[in-house]
């Protein structure tokens, strides 16, 4: 996540609208290198020229494929620290576990440097917070969600929100005021509050949280039980979010197998 390879690319959507106003503050000089990388074109290319027509086509179709995955990632990576600012200071403290996760999951996909500027954005949305009121900056947050359906795919989306509710538990303990906030970006993003309960039970153990990961009660059918785990398997598999990196990806694949866990936690319990 060096400025070259993140912030120095292409920064997709995030460039506009309320996300962009945010990022202009957290990302500062480095967010105008985006914009630069974003409206410089690839000096390699030369559309006025004839005789490699077939190269230069083929050349500007991979610089525009790579231009298309860097904005997609780097915006699924900005809206999370962004999000994420607004869960860790939910309960009114800035916890060090749930700092650390996201340094964490920095650090060990993208490198020390990543994690420490990371944390520094994190910082600087945290002091963007304190400058405005408790209602604007809750308004402003909910305005970002919106941006951020109107441009991320479901199932991007539905990552973001796990990731959100990991960090919420990063302390062993999910505060109220947390849980108000994760349904706030719940019903902002577009999501289901069956969603979010699902996820809030993902890693127990017991029959109850099963069925709340399949978003179905004990009292179900066999048939509506093997329904509802199709619905989750599609919506949750690793490979819908396969384009966000191979970092994005084994986050999906823990949560698919916890899903599975819990599939076979109700089998079990009805000798399915």
């Amino acid at each position: 996540m060096a400025a070259g390879k993140w912030i120095g690319g292409f920064l997709g959507f995030i460039t506009g609208g309320p996300i962009g106003a945010l990022a202009g503050f957290a990302l500062g000089a480095l967010f105008d290198v985006g914009l630069n990388a974003v409206n410089t074109p690839d000096r390699n290319y030369d559309a006025g020229t004839g005789a490699n027509d077939s190269y230069s086509q083929d050349h500007q179709s991979r610089f525009q494929q790579q231009q298309a995955y860097e904005g997609q990632r780097n915006s699924f990576l900005f809206s999370l620290l962004l999000l994420a600012s607004y869960i860790i200071r939910a309960d009114g403290k800035i916890m060090h576990s749930e700092m650390e996760l996201v340094r964490q999951f920095l650090r060990q996909n993208f490198g020390d440097a990543a994690a420490q500027e990371g944390e520094q954005i994190l910082l600087k949305l945290f002091e963007q917070e304190k400058k405005m009121n408790t209602y604007e900056y809750q308004d402003t947050i909910h305005k970002c969600c919106i941006q951020i359906s109107q441009n991320m795919p479901y199932e991007q989306r539905l990552q973001l929100l796990n990731f959100l509710v990991l960090i919420a538990k990063a302390d062993g303990f999910v505060a109220e005021s947390e849980v108000s906030a994760l349904k706030d970006v719940t019903l902002y993003l577009r999501l289901s509050m069956a969603e979010l309960d699902s996820m809030l039970n993902l890693e127990k153990k017991d029959l109850e949280s099963a069925y709340k990961v399949l978003g179905i009660t004990p009292d179900a059918t066999d048939a509506e039980v093997k329904a509802a785990y199709r619905r989750m398997a599609l919506k949750h598999h690793p490979d819908r979010v396969a384009t966000l990196g191979e970092d994005v990806k084994k986050a999906a694949q823990k949560k698919f197998q916890e899903i599975n866990d819990a599939k076979e936690r109700i089998y079990k319990a009805r000798g399915l």
